[in-house]
């Protein structure tokens, strides 16, 4: 069983027990999220989409920890000026475990 889910404008594919850097959620460690965003759910029956999200479909997941992405540096240059400005970024991420996807029966 998979789903795919919206969160931050970005689209994850994730089954039970997967863990995934998502944006920065603004809730704390160790508290238990339900997600009803959900675009598509795969189960033994078939695959349901959702137009845009499946109705009654919800992945529950767990906050493990908040973290930094990688650095991602932004580097400017115009040529035969002598001018350059070398910036870096580090995007704040929250990890997050896949504990269950459900699917109401009247989806």
């Amino acid at each position: 069983m998979f789903a795919v889910i919206k969160s931050g404008g970005k689209q994850y594919r994730v089954k039970p027990g997967d863990c995934i850097k998502v944006e920065k959620l603004d809730k704390d460690p160790a508290q238990v999220l339900s997600l009803t965003d959900v675009l598509m759910v795969s189960d033994e029956k078939g695959v349901t989409i959702g137009y845009p999200s499946v109705t009654g479909a919800s992945v529950s997941v767990e906050i493990l920890k908040h973290v930094k992405n990688d650095k991602i540096i932004v580097f400017k240059k115009r040529r035969r000026h002598n001018s350059r400005r070398k910036n870096g970024h580090r995007q704040p991420m929250t990890v997050l475990k896949i504990l269950d996807i459900s699917l109401s029966k009247g989806a």
